[in-house]
């Protein structure tokens, strides 16, 4: 599948019209293959990059965000174009995490950063995912200077291509009263946000409650399930949070982005079903609970 047609299919997914009339985009729902990466050395799929595009597209998915470690091969460019074609499954962008806030790794991560970004140019992505790096501590305020230095080089390398990045994030972002979103967003005030879901609530922070107070800088959004006992769940919809009412609250600020699905499994739980059949139950869900 050629970039122009990977570009077409966004084109053709994208345009909605609203009740009052206005053009509104639809929102797409793909998926991220953390859950097939987890159990592999370094977290490395370019191997099963196949299985994971096939079971991706056997589940119903819109797109795929790839793991920033699947662009690193010499020749993943031509592999990935082969296998978003044979799948009729466009790549809708990447995720990307680093240690930003390290002030002698700002170099290397850009330098890095500028390469994912032209791979992933090249393979029709539009958007990344970006984590910022945990300290396991608070951060000074040198360390989130330097973050957001790093960040804004990123961004302009990407807008650059017509790509946007997102933050996404993990527990350490949101806890300790978000102070590591709140440094970042104190210092680029126009940043994108991409929530992880299942992450906010991990932190204590009430998900609705964070789409109400960042809605208007949210184009992107990661979603996975647990149950009641902070145990991850094997699919969604086997879990216990409240996605009807993230929907809801997505739709009163008029949300317009990307949906990806992340499942992610406790490294004791014996699965009872092939990955690609929770992938498959957890886009079904997205469609009954959240009208996605």
């Amino acid at each position: 599948m050629s970039r122009s047609t990977r570009r077409a299919f966004f084109a053709t997914v994208a345009g909605a019209a609203s009740a009052a009339g206005m053009a509104k985009e639809k929102v797409v729902v793909g998926a991220h293959p953390w859950v097939y990466a987890a159990p592999r050395p370094k977290n490395d799929i370019y191997e099963i990059l196949d299985q994971i595009f096939g079971d991706m597209a056997y589940a119903g998915m819109d797109f795929i965000e790839l793991m920033h470690t699947a662009l690193e091969p010499d020749g993943v460019v031509d592999r990935i174009r082969e296998l978003s074609g044979k799948h009729k499954l466009p790549v809708g962008g990447a995720s990307y995490g680093a240690d930003m806030w390290k002030r002698e790794e700002k170099g290397r991560i850009v330098e890095y950063a500028d390469r994912m970004i032209e791979r992933l140019r090249q393979v029709g992505g539009r958007t990344i995912g970006v984590s910022v790096g945990n300290a396991r501590r608070p951060k000074t305020d040198d360390e989130l200077d330097t973050q957001a230095e790093v960040l804004r080089a990123m961004m302009a390398r990407a807008a650059k291509h017509g790509m946007v990045i997102n933050l996404h994030n993990h527990i350490y972002e949101v806890e300790n009263g978000e102070h590591d979103l709140k440094g970042t967003l104190a210092r680029i005030p126009d940043v994108k946000l991409g929530p992880d879901i299942d992450w906010l609530v991990g932190a204590g922070v009430d998900p609705v409650d964070f789409i109400n107070r960042y809605g208007d800088r949210i184009v992107y959004a990661h979603l996975r399930d647990r149950k009641s006992d902070g145990v991850w769940s094997e699919a969604m919809g086997e879990g216990s949070i409240d996605y009807s009412a993230v929907a809801q609250a997505l739709r009163k600020h008029n949300f317009s982005g990307e949906l990806a699905i992340e499942l992610a499994h406790p490294r004791e739980l014996k699965l009872t079903r092939p990955l690609r059949e929770s992938l498959k139950m957890s886009r079904t869900y997205v469609r009954k609970s959240m009208n996605y």
